[in-house]
C-alpha cells in the first residue's frame, strides 16, 4: 500500500503530464513547435514578430535612468556566475562516477533560445541570454547539489523547506533512524540508474 507522500508524488506527476500537455497546446496557439531542440515557426509568424519589434532607441528612451545605471551591477554577476559553472562541472566530472551517481546533463537545464525571438531588440536578446543561463546555471547547480544531497545525506529536515529540490520528497523523514539504514542504498541505486529520486 502507498504512503500518504507516494500517493502525492504520484498526483504531482500526473499534474506535471497534464502541464506538459497544456504547454504543448499552447505552443500549437503560438504556432510553432521545437524540433530537434529548435523552434520552427509557422509561415508568416517571424514576420509578425519583426513589426512587432520596439527599435533600439525607442527601448532606450522609455528606459529609466536607474535601470542603466545598475546594469554593470547586474552583468558583474556573469564572473561569479562563470566561476560556479567551472567548478560545480568540474565537480561533477571528478566526484559523480567515484559515488556511481548518473551525470546531470548541463543542456537540460542551461536553455538559451529566446534571443532568436524577431519582436525583441539587441539589448532585450541579450539580457535574455544572460537570463536563461543564470537561472540555467542555478537549475544546473541545484541537480548536482540535489543529487549529492541524495547519496550522502537523503534525510528531510526538521523545518519546511522553502522551494525543496526534486528529490527531496523522496528523503525519508527526520528523525527516522530505522527508515533511514533501510533506504539508504535504494536512494544511491536510483542514482545510479540515471538520476532522481524513486518516483522521480
Amino acid at each position: 500500500m502507498a504512503t500518504p507522500i507516494e500517493r502525492v508524488l504520484e498526483r504531482l506527476h500526473e499534474v506535471q503530464a497534464e502541464l506538459e500537455a497544456a504547454f504543448d497546446a499552447r505552443r500549437a496557439e503560438l504556432r510553432y513547435q521545437v524540433r530537434r531542440r529548435r523552434v520552427v515557426f509557422e509561415a508568416g509568424v517571424r514576420a509578425q514578430h519583426r513589426a512587432a519589434r520596439v527599435k533600439l532607441g525607442d527601448f532606450l528612451a522609455r528606459t529609466r535612468p536607474g535601470v542603466v545605471l545598475v546594469a554593470p551591477i547586474i552583468y558583474a554577476l556573469i564572473i561569479p556566475l562563470a566561476l560556479l559553472d567551472l567548478f560545480v562541472t568540474l565537480y561533477q566530472a571528478i566526484c559523480f562516477p567515484v559515488y556511481g551517481i548518473a551525470r546531470v546533463r548541463r543542456r537540460d537545464h542551461i536553455v538559451i533560445d529566446r534571443h532568436m525571438l524577431a519582436y525583441l531588440n539587441g539589448i532585450q536578446k541579450l539580457n535574455c541570454v544572460y537570463c536563461g543561463y543564470g537561472n540555467g546555471l542555478l537549475s544546473y547547480a541545484r541537480e548536482i547539489a540535489g543529487r549529492t544531497e541524495q547519496y550522502w545525506c537523503p534525510i528531510k529536515h526538521a523545518r519546511r523547506v522553502a522551494g525543496a529540490h526534486a528529490n527531496y520528497p523522496a528523503f525519508v523523514d527526520y528523525g527516522d533512524a530505522k527508515a533511514f539504514h533501510a533506504q539508504l542504498d535504494a536512494l544511491r541505486e536510483h542514482l545510479r540508474q540515471g538520476g532522481g529520486a524513486p518516483g522521480a
